[in-house]
């Protein structure tokens, strides 16, 4: 109720912000915004710009993912690992979005820079959530594991990874909207040719601004379908579990 609440909070404020300024290049009206909107999704040229950002979107968060949970499974495994990657992942957490995308542009192009810069990102908080659960199923059932001789392999599929999906799933919905949040970023600034944000970036430099109000609204509304997604997954997980 209070989410519904406050998106329509965002909204009336959108209206009434609209209707202050009265100028569709500052702020194009909701309904200018809603039209551009249902010319977008009839236009070839947007949906092949759409999958190639899902695309993206996906590729870095699967990448993120594999890594992220191997990593910390080994870090969870072997103390040496975990000191060894303790600074890198705070390194990767405090770097500039914008150093990093400028850097990569140099070394690959503007196709594979959004996905890596993504990677990047996303990696760290998919190693620091799957560690963060390990560790405590290791506090829960360790010491019972160790009691009774259970193998490392054992423990792995048999204790670890059903313990530690329900809150990796949990967090990963944030971190899969995070990515096509960072995704379309870098496409903005690498003007990324046939991509949301190179969409963006085109609306931006003709002022085109109902259109990049209109490419927006289409992103977050993604953001919302690929948390959803996520959110469905982390429930069959724990009605599997039940």
């Amino acid at each position: 109720m209070f989410s519904a609440l406050a998106l329509v909070f965002l909204w009336a404020a959108w209206l009434i912000a609209a209707a202050v300024v009265r100028n569709e290049y500052v702020l194009p009206s909701f309904w200018e915004a809603c039209g551009e909107t249902g010319r977008l999704l009839s236009d070839a040229a947007f949906w092949r710009a759409f999958g190639n950002t899902l695309l993206r979107t996906l590729l870095a968060f699967s990448i993120s993912l594999l890594l992220g949970a191997g990593l910390a499974f080994a870090a969870n495994l072997h103390r040496a690992v975990r000191a060894f990657f303790a600074p890198v992942v705070s390194v990767l957490r405090t770097v500039p979005t914008m150093a990093i995308i400028l850097i990569l542009l140099i070394w690959t192009n503007p196709r594979i820079a959004p996905v890596v810069v993504s990677l990047l990102v996303l990696m760290p908080a998919f190693y620091a959530a799957t560690l963060a659960a390990l560790d405590e199923a290791d506090e829960r059932y360790g010491e019972l594991a160790r009691a009774f001789g259970v193998s490392g392999g054992r423990k792995l599929v048999k204790m670890y990874l059903p313990l530690s999906a329900p809150p990796v799933l949990k967090q990963a919905g944030g971190i899969f909207s995070m990515g096509l949040k960072i995704t379309i970023s870098g496409e903005v600034l690498s003007n990324t040719y046939q991509s949301l944000g190179g969409l963006m970036q085109e609306a931006k430099m003709y002022l085109e601004m109902p259109r990049l109000f209109a490419l927006t609204l289409v992103s977050i509304l993604l953001g919302f379908l690929l948390e959803g997604v996520c959110v469905l997954c982390y429930k069959l997980v724990v009605r599997w579990r039940a």
